[in-house]
């Protein structure tokens, strides 16, 4: 019964209904309805004003025209005719008058009595629907809360380790490459790496326990929720359906007319009026603001390794001082998925095999060639040699 919203934002799976304390704005929902019954009142009893004073604009016309006329030399039918318009529009001011009093004795009112049939309140709670349905969906999610921030907590601890497997990696490449280190210094450098891919290891499979468990809660977690949204759909239902019927009521009071041009008006809203479905107005809150929305549920996040940006003119100066190193090329395939930033990068997915015709440089980047044959740079640890 709110008003409808646009469009769900882009990070819409984040303001998911399923996501922690997203189903605040259906326990706010009580209140905007509440608001909204004072809006149509207020509305509608400023429309029984106007109507109040169009039949008094009526009267001081017909009462005033009606004593020139008597006064003016005319006679027969053609006074007749002339003093018919001032009875018209002396039954006409007391029609307005009667809406004026009906909007304001009858519809008023019996919005305002259904109004507080509707939102009882509690004692420093608010009203007792919106308390209730917080506590319930608080109730409802708390477990769920709570194995999200511990799966959370794994999932950063998983990436930091991968982070630092890869700082170990690079180190012990150095210690491999340097033929000064002494062979003892290289072999605690392994174990130390070793060791740390060991962790990290032993991190993903906690992060994948945790994520089994968030994964075996959340049927559970799901139908406890909507049985709870569900009543909150009812009573809205219950809302709508109401304030239909009184829009209709409002409109049976309204429509006087017998006027073509008028009817029309009177139509189109009619139209408008009966178009009120709370079938599709309760869909269209459950799709945007509900267990419909997109959800990102919670899934690994592959780690993906940094990229250094390429410095161009030093690896340009780096080109010239030494030229080409390699002949036909090495088939490499990609490990990650790529895109190039700049028109002289290459872009692929993982799994793709193509050519490297240059070796890494300091920079860590090389020179290939894709199977269309375009050539470009690409991050020397996007991808592993082909066996």
């Amino acid at each position: 019964m709110a008003s409808l919203p646009k469009e769900p934002p882009e990070d819409a799976k984040k303001q998911s209904f399923w996501m922690p304390g997203n189903y605040a704005r259906t326990v706010h929902r009580t209140e905007q309805s509440f608001q909204a019954c004072n809006d149509i009142v207020a509305c509608f009893m400023e429309r029984a004003k106007v109507e109040k004073q169009y039949a008094q604009q009526l009267s001081q016309w017909s009462s005033k025209w009606k004593t020139i006329v008597d006064s003016r030399p005319l006679y027969g039918s053609l006074m007749r005719a002339w003093q018919c318009f001032f009875t018209s529009t002396e039954r006409l001011s007391a029609l307005h008058a009667s809406i004026s009093q009906s909007l304001i004795a009858e519809e008023g009112h019996r919005v305002k009595n259904w109004q507080k049939e509707t939102f009882p309140k509690k004692i420093f709670c608010g009203f007792r629907e919106s308390h209730d349905n917080n506590t319930s969906f608080s109730r409802s999610q708390k477990p769920w809360s709570k194995k999200l921030i511990k799966l959370e907590k794994v999932r950063v601890s998983y990436h930091k380790s991968c982070q630092r497997e890869l700082t170990a990696l690079e180190k012990e490449k150095q210690a491999n490459e340097n033929t000064e280190m002494s062979p003892e210094k290289k072999q605690k450098i392994t174990e130390a790496r070793e060791k740390v891919t060991e962790e990290k290891e032993k991190t993903r499979e906690r992060y994948e326990k945790m994520l089994e468990d968030v994964t075996s809660y959340t049927p559970r977690y799901m139908e406890e929720m909507e049985a709870i949204f569900e009543q909150s759909q009812e009573e809205e239902r219950k809302r709508i359906s109401f304030l239909k019927q009184a829009f209709l009521s409002i409109h049976r009071h309204l429509d006087i007319t017998n006027n073509e041009s008028v009817k029309a008006v009177y139509s189109e809203l009619h139209q408008t009026l009966m178009s009120i479905d709370d079938q599709d107005d309760l869909k269209w809150w459950k799709h945007n603001h509900g267990p419909g929305m997109p959800t990102d549920w919670p899934k690994i996040e592959e780690w993906v390794p940094p990229v250094k940006k390429l410095n161009r003119k030093k690896r340009d100066q780096q080109r010239k001082e030494r030229g080409p190193v390699m002949i036909g090329g090495v088939k490499v395939r990609a490990l990650y998925d790529y895109v190039g930033e700049e028109g002289d990068e290459l872009s692929f997915k993982a799994g793709e095999v193509f050519l490297k015709v240059e070796e890494e440089d300091d920079q860590g980047w090389c020179r290939g060639v894709l199977s269309g044959g375009k050539e470009g740079f690409y991050p020397a640890n996007y991808v592993e040699a082909v066996e």
